[in-house]
């Protein structure tokens, strides 16, 4: 009995262990049920959050909302950044040039100074145009927003224009004018020439900004390299040459920073959202020196605002316009009026003088053969000796318009460098490299001492300052006389010579620096005769460099 008793007791506490088990199980499910279902609303209450919450939260909104549109009326950095549109991409390149500007705050300093004339315009063109506001940026990477900027690869100007490409986007290049260093006429060309390079890659603006840098037909290239390699042709996986690698992390970089200035450290200044300068017809030439004071203006400030000029007046074949800072532009239109157009450039009248030529009186009178002529009505490049001649000339010393091309240079070549100075005329077959070779120094710097690129073309006559550091004592003092100079190529021409009453044998040979035997071996009518005849034709073979040393 006992044994029967203590097995009904198992069965019922296996029963209760069991019940206790299903009910759990059950309340389980009821509960997963319940997470399972859709919270309903109770529908007494108009929302699901605090009427007085949802008001404050609105009203946040609304304040953010005005007050960005705030910063955009009146700030051109948050005008600029309303309009980023160029892909967010992270890279290593470009967290190196983010680095360089964190620890160069300073140089950001100077580029947001040097850009406050010019950004609205910049953005205005741009926004006119339907392309990102980050290329507005572009400049920066350029050339730092110095309008006088000259590269060692011959680009001019904050959107450092090249010649050719300058010329086919309409920017005229002459004496007088530089429209690779016209803002205004620079920025309507890049922005042309990047759509169209925007265009040829198929939208890709990641590659033509690179094609905008190192040219299209470079980036091309390498696009179809990685395409046969069966690589990428993203920008970061073409092989490029190391600028434009660094070129357009560079763009990026500076997009973070002026969209993010307080991340990194850097205090960016504003910049008013209004015009800067205006935009003046002009109808002739105009001495920038009289402009200036017409304008209330200092000149250098005139000649950064219109920085194509590259003499003492506007080109007398246009472009006929100046911009003026709005805060003096109707005073300047006002002005104009008064002065006609005669008496806008300051004329003198001269005679010339037996020996003088266009070329000799242009550069007496600092103004080119071309504006003699046009004056004068020349047709040809002779002039009579006691003709009269109307030139027109500066109002006020050459060295007062600091800004023009020839002070510009005349400063670089002055500043005191280490080496000794040496002041060399250029001869008929000298190159940059040549001298560089023989003063020690580098053809960059030679070039870059006489505000020129490697590049750019000697001419015979002109005037070089080197920095030599050719012989064993390397000093600051001048000397122009006593290094000797530089040996030339020898470059040789044949010419036909008449002979003159009273010429000679010898005469001749002195004169073109060649030997009587010489004439005589390249001359068969003088072997076999024994005095040379008035008219008659003589053939010599003269060394170029050493007849323009000697005329």
């Amino acid at each position: 009995m006992l044994t029967q008793s203590i097995l009904n007791a198992n069965i019922v506490k296996t029963h209760l262990r069991f019940t206790q088990l299903f009910i759990i199980s059950v309340l389980a499910l009821l509960l997963s049920g319940c997470l399972l279902q859709p919270v309903q609303p109770d529908s007494n209450l108009a929302s699901d959050k605090d009427p007085e919450l949802v008001a404050l939260e609105d009203s946040i909104e609304e304040d953010s909302a005005e007050e960005n549109i705030a910063k955009t009326e009146h700030d051109t950095w948050q005008r600029i950044r309303n309009g980023f549109d160029l892909p967010d991409v992270k890279h290593k390149r470009i967290d190196q040039e983010l680095n360089f500007f964190k620890r160069h705050p300073e140089y950001i300093k100077r580029v947001v100074e040097r850009a406050r004339p010019y950004l609205h315009f910049i953005i205005e063109s741009i926004e006119e145009a339907g392309i990102p506001s980050d290329l507005a940026l572009l400049p920066i990477v350029e050339s730092a927003f110095q309008p006088f900027a000259y590269s060692h690869g011959r680009a001019a100007g904050i959107w450092q224009f090249i010649p050719s490409t300058g010329r086919q986007y309409g920017l005229k290049q002459n004496w007088w004018y530089d429209g690779r260093r016209d803002v205004y006429a620079s920025t309507k060309a890049a922005i042309k020439l990047l759509k169209n390079l925007h265009r040829n890659f198929n939208g890709d603006w990641m590659h033509a900004l690179a094609a905008y840098n190192t040219g299209d037909g470079r980036v091309k290239r390498a696009i179809r390299r990685n395409k046969r390699k069966g690589k990428p042709t993203d920008f970061f996986s073409l092989k490029l040459p190391k600028e434009t690698r660094a070129y357009v992390p560079k763009l990026l970089a500076l997009r973070d920073i002026i969209e993010f200035p307080e991340k990194y450290g850097i205090e960016l200044e504003p910049i008013p959202n209004e015009p800067y300068f205006e935009e003046v017809k002009l109808d002739s030439q105009i001495d920038l020196a009289l402009a200036a004071e017409m304008a209330e203006l200092p000149l250098d400030e005139l000649y950064h605002l219109n920085s194509g000029y590259n003499r003492w007046a506007t080109s007398p074949d246009g472009p006929y316009n100046l911009l003026i800072p709005v805060t003096h532009a109707e005073q300047f239109k006002i002005r104009l009026t008064e002065v006609p157009a005669n008496k806008r450039i300051r004329w003198i009248r001269h005679r010339v003088r037996k020996g003088e030529t266009l070329s000799t009186i242009a550069q007496k009178f600092h103004t080119s053969i071309r504006t003699i002529k046009r004056v004068n009505r020349l047709r040809g490049k002779i002039i009579r000796t006691g003709r009269g001649l109307t030139i027109p000339v500066a109002s006020r010393s050459l060295r007062e318009y600091r800004l023009s091309a020839n002070q510009r240079k005349s400063k670089l070549q002055n500043i005191p460098r280490q080496g000794r100075k040496v002041s060399h005329i250029v001869q008929e077959g000298d190159t940059f490299w040549d001298l560089a070779r023989y003063h020690r120094v580098g053809v960059r710097q030679l070039a870059k001492w006489n505000s020129m690129a490697p590049r750019d073309r000697l001419q015979a006559g002109q005037q070089l300052i080197i920095w030599s550091r050719r012989g064993s004592e390397v000093t600051s003092s001048v000397d122009l006389e006593n290094l000797s100079a530089p040996p030339r190529r020898k470059i040789t021409k044949r010419i036909g010579y008449r002979v003159r009453n009273g010429d000679s044998l010898a005469k001749i040979s002195s004169k073109f620096n060649v030997s009587i035997s010489q004439l005589k071996s390249w001359n068969s009518a003088v072997r076999t005769k024994k005095y040379l005849q008035p008219g008659q034709w003589l053939t010599l073979i003269v060394d170029v460099a050493r007849q323009s040393g000697n005329s």
